[in-house]
């Protein structure tokens, strides 16, 4: 079994050669050009294609209550998963989504080589690190919604492949969802023995609608909605029975 040693959750365990890329100011969070959409919107079929293929072929991932998705396709929502693999991960949220997916992501996905540069074809939204770069980000936001689009966020920020328990996270993505006014759901990475292999299965459990409460100040419906989503993926990310990756704390 591995071992990785962690001085506390918010560490990368996993880097790129390029992590600490930034988002460039000439970057652009929707683009109109009809080639960029048409490029996209390709490269996004074939992706989801060949991503099923991975999720389904290495990973050996099954899906839980996919169908409750189907019942929003008509509605723009915000989905919300613990963060455990490095490439699954970009391609699994296309395989459950009824819709296109968006996803908000580290600036650092940028500098990955190769796909980096895909990434704003298959729909990144890489998080601003200004104040000019935050209202393209939220009209960003706003305008996939208005397309009822799925917006898939990994508030655990890190990728820890194959942690079997949910990390602790911020309430601070929950305001999108909570000010937006639209369904949020979550997606639960779960591991279990194989009977044969060492790798093990993957199960991924789909839950919700949360809905943000209403009269009440935004800071504290988006901490609700944070409680109700983390508490929920809690009580899935019991379903592993199987530690692949081994992960201790430093003491130094």
């Amino acid at each position: 079994m591995k071992t990785i040693e962690y001085h506390s959750f918010s560490e990368d365990v996993v880097e790129s050669k390029n992590q600490n890329c930034k988002v460039p100011e000439s970057y652009q969070w929707v683009r109109q050009e009809r080639w960029f959409r048409l490029c996209s919107a390709v490269l996004y079929q074939i992706f989801r294609f060949a991503g099923i293929l991975y999720c389904k072929c290495f990973l050996h991932t099954r899906i839980k209550n996919r169908k409750l998705l189907e019942q929003y396709k008509q509605t723009g929502f915000f989905l919300f998963a613990n963060h455990t693999q490095p490439i699954g991960d970009v391609f699994l949220p296309a395989w459950v989504s009824p819709r296109r997916i968006y996803t908000v992501a580290s600036p650092a996905n940028l500098g990955v080589p190769v796909i980096g540069k895909l990434l704003p074809y298959l729909g990144i939204l890489p998080v601003p690190e200004n104040l000019p770069q935050m209202r393209q980000f939220r009209e960003a936001l706003d305008r996939r919604l208005e397309e009822k689009s799925c917006i898939v966020l990994y508030p655990e920020a890190h990728v820890w492949p194959y942690y079997t328990k949910i990390r602790p996270f911020s309430d601070t993505s929950f305001r999108f969802p909570a000010e937006a006014d639209v369904p949020a759901f979550c997606m639960t990475a779960t591991y279990q023995r194989r009977r044969f292999g060492k790798k093990p299965r993957m199960t991924v459990y789909l839950d919700g609608p949360f809905w943000a409460e209403k009269d009440v100040h935004r800071k504290v419906s988006q901490a609700h909605l944070k409680e109700s989503i983390f508490a929920c993926m809690q009580e899935r990310s019991r379903q592993s029975d199987y530690e692949y990756i081994h992960y201790t704390r430093r003491s130094d």
